[in-house]
């Protein structure tokens, strides 16, 4: 690996379930969806969905529901429902908004790195002061969403930082995988899916009174 300071260059922030706790606007809309088409839906197909990219789960529940349905529609529909919710009520995850703050006085660049579409980003960073994300990554601006490191190597080399140099924080793993495949060291907060242990890992119960740079200094033990 290459050399590291003594606290990450830049963090890169997953968003549905990290940042926010939107996975139950998910599940809610995918149970809607069901009842729509005359489908079998269940918690565990939607936990199946944490993490994927928002086309990859299209065609999962398509697949599931046993219907003649253009993968596309089912995401845009997913989208309609999700954004109805969040512009109702924004889910921040515990800790999440101070330690953004925290993270703007010390300098330190973030970038945000979500499989979800620019519509459904927007009304979330709308309650967050300007610039508080320098890049924004979001699923329909890559090739390959996650887990493929594509995401948070786009994030990185457009803050100009080495991955390696970069940490992620993340809630899945199809995320983890996306981050440490792209060089990245990995905060895992877990939220409704359990993470596997990994060397390029380490695990916090919150993000509440978080100290990244504890977090950063577990890497070298």
């Amino acid at each position: 690996m290459t050399e590291r300071r003594r606290s990450p260059y830049a963090v890169l922030w997953d968003m549905d379930g990290t940042l926010v706790d939107t996975e139950p606007y998910w599940i809610e809309t995918e149970f809607e969806l069901a009842a729509k088409y005359g489908g079998t839906w269940s918690k565990a197909h939607a936990l199946n969905l944490v993490g994927n990219g928002l086309l990859d789960s299209g065609r999962y529940i398509v697949d599931v529901f046993g219907i003649d349905v253009p993968p596309e529609q089912i995401v845009e529909e997913l989208l309609d429902g999700v954004v109805a919710r969040v512009q109702d009520s924004v889910p921040w995850r515990p800790g999440a908004v101070d330690l953004l703050a925290s993270l703007a006085d010390a300098g330190t660049p973030c970038a945000l790195v979500t499989m979800s579409y620019e519509r459904l980003v927007a009304p979330i960073l709308s309650g967050l002061p300007a610039e508080t994300f320098r890049v924004i990554v979001t699923g329909d601006q890559v090739e390959f969403g996650k887990p493929h490191p594509e995401p948070y190597l786009t994030a990185a080399a457009a803050l100009g930082v080495a991955a390696g140099h970069c940490l992620a924080i993340e809630d899945s793993n199809t995320g983890a995988k996306s981050a440490e495949s792209a060089g990245c060291l990995v905060l895992v907060v877990e939220n409704h899916v359990p993470v596997l242990p990994s060397e390029r890992r380490v695990f916090a119960e919150t993000l509440e009174g978080i100290d990244l740079d504890g977090v950063w200094a577990e890497f070298d033990r």
